[in-house]
């Protein structure tokens, strides 16, 4: 007689789930949508909880139908992925994002729009790591993890194609049908809001960063394709006077630098002790292009402005093509994430990088594997040197890409031998720290850029045999440092705090009767407090290194009012 043969309940005596078994995938799909839209959307819910104008039963009601609208939206999302292939790696994809951008913005006040992902999609490994934290791996467990293992371990009920595409759409029609419903009920609750509180709408998590990488992609493949359109196709060096020397402008662009911590601004710790000593200029009311490194470095160097730079519909060359094209010599070094385009038609450098000659940078000013700012300066004079002297004859324009006061680990953009301000606060977690210690670490990062921009012009008074030097330094954007909750930078323009956008602007010439550059001081000192922005940088620094240019506008030039030759 012939055994039957076990079924699959029955083998190895445990039971084995049929085809039939298992989870609706839109089910899942609906409860990850009120997990995401939920306790992954805290800090959206403790922003709103925040606002005067949403409290009472009106505020919870048009909480629970904003929160209804997100859930609904997700869950939109989620259908068009719920296939075999695609559902659970997608799911994964969506908890670790909403994980991480959760992180960021409640504890650090940042939004993820579409020029601070462009700006995450340029940073490097060692900015990433300043970033990592023991709350990160938290956020991550606690709202990644926990759903991702419950999803890992259960079963979906994947059906055939056509049966699984009108569940599909029958599903997106409903989530559409309860948007619609709940816009029309709350419209008035939602626009007044929405348009008086702006920052609500990047809080949206993780739609916000769906969003920006969709945008981000889409401006990318639009974008024409080839070499930008050149500038400066008239650039010439200017007629020198008798008897001068050709230029040599040291533009320092810093980071992450707020002016009001600079103490010649009037901040009351003495954060700029070597610069004090130096006679230099501080331009007080300086607003940046941007508030993260990508959006505001490629802004502040072209010739369009903030709001032509936003409106452009292709790409231009930028001030480093235009000089290199009127014949003076120029180079960028760095130490940062790299320069965001803007060098990539000009001689560069990084600051690791061995000097001409084999010259290797001063190994105590990189202990690891970043530098601090004064590397910037080894092997200075040999890369000085190796720049083509028919160039050099013309004039040369050099530029440094600060470290700065990069955050948030602030402690770390200081040599130990180089912190007047004590204790630190030695955590990335700032929300942790006490503010005085947040504040001191922070302040002797300015400190040591004091020191290092002291040291430049230093080194620049070591050429004034045969150059006219001039110093210039700007940063790239602001900081925040804890004001309303608020940390680090990247906020959109429009919505960003003051801190964000006012940056430090100071200028060092050495000056004579009337300056080499024919620039009158007293005139200048007039000046500190002219409303400027880094509109301005493009055109004074064409000014700075007497270059003709049909792009040239003197209106924009911040010392033109001040030129007396």
């Amino acid at each position: 007689m012939v055994s039957p043969t076990p079924s699959p309940r029955a083998a190895h005596g445990r039971s084995v789930p049929s085809a039939r078994e298992g989870r609706n995938p839109l089910t899942i799909a609906a409860l990850l949508s009120l997990w995401l839209a939920g306790p992954a959307n805290w800090p959206l819910w403790d922003a709103l909880y925040a606002l005067p104008d949403v409290q009472g039963w009106r505020g919870v009601t048009f909480a629970l139908a904003l929160g209804s609208m997100v859930a609904a939206a997700l869950f939109l999302l989620l259908i068009p992925l719920a296939w075999r292939w695609t559902f659970k790696p997608a799911i994964a994809l969506l908890l670790l994002t909403a994980a991480v951008d959760a992180h960021f913005m409640g504890n650090y006040g940042v939004v993820l729009d579409p020029t601070m992902v462009r700006n995450m999609l340029q940073t490097d490994v060692r900015e990433v790591r300043d970033l990592l934290s023991g709350q990160l791996l938290l956020s991550g467990i606690v709202l990644a993890g926990l759903p991702l293992w419950w999803v890992l371990r259960t079963q979906v009920n994947y059906q055939r194609w056509p049966v699984q595409l009108a569940r599909n759409g029958l599903g997106a029609l409903g989530a559409l049908g309860l948007i619609v419903v709940l816009l029309l009920a709350s419209f008035q609750d939602l626009s007044s809001t929405m348009r008086n509180h702006t920052k609500l709408r990047y809080l949206i998590n993780p739609l916000d960063i769906v969003y920006s990488l969709g945008r981000v992609a889409y401006l990318a493949n639009t974008k024409p394709k080839g070499p930008p359109a050149p500038i400066g196709l008239d650039a010439t060096v200017a007629m020198r006077l008798a008897g001068a020397r050709p230029p040599l402008v040291l533009l320092v662009v810093g980071e992450a630098a707020r002016a009001d911590h600079f103490s010649l601004n009037g901040y009351a710790r003495n954060t700029n002790p070597e610069l004090q000593s130096l006679d230099v200029l501080s331009f007080r009311n300086v607003l940046s292009c941007g508030t993260n490194t990508a959006a505001s470095v490629p802004c502040m160097f072209s010739h369009l402005g903030r709001i032509g730079y936003e409106a452009r519909n292709h790409d231009y060359e930028n001030l480093l093509d235009l000089l290199q094209r009127a014949g003076v010599a120029v180079l960028w070094l760095d130490n940062q994430a790299g320069c965001k385009g803007v060098c990539d038609r000009v001689p560069h450098a990084a600051a690791q990088e061995p000097a001409p000659g084999g010259a290797q940078t001063d190994a105590t000013l990189c202990p690891h594997d970043e530098c601090f700012d004064e590397a910037l300066l080894s092997g200075l004079t040999a890369r000085f040197e190796a720049l083509p002297v028919e160039r050099r004859a013309r004039g040369v324009v050099l530029v440094m890409h600060q470290m700065g006061s990069h955050g948030p680990a602030y402690w770390q953009r200081s040599p130990s031998t180089r912190k007047p301000f004590q204790p630190e606060c030695t955590s990335n977690a700032l929300q942790q720290c006490e503010q005085q210690q947040l504040i001191n670490s922070y302040d002797n990062s300015i400190a040591y850029t004091d020191h290092v921009l002291a040291s430049a012009i230093g080194w620049l008074k070591g050429q004034s045999g045969d150059y006219d030097p001039a110093l210039l330094y700007v940063s790239d954007h602001g900081e925040s440092l804890g004001e309303n909750n608020l940390y680090l930078h990247g906020l959109p323009y429009a919505i960003a705090p003051h801190e964000q956008k006012h940056v430090p602007m100071i200028a060092w010439l050495p000056w004579g009767s009337a300056g080499p550059h024919g620039l009158d001081a007293t005139c200048l000192r007039g000046l500190l407090d002219a409303p400027l922005s880094h509109d301005h940088l493009f055109h004074t620094m064409l000014g700075l290194a007497r270059i003709a240019a049909s792009e040239y506008r003197s209106v924009l030039d911040a010392f033109s009012p001040c030129r007396r030759l």
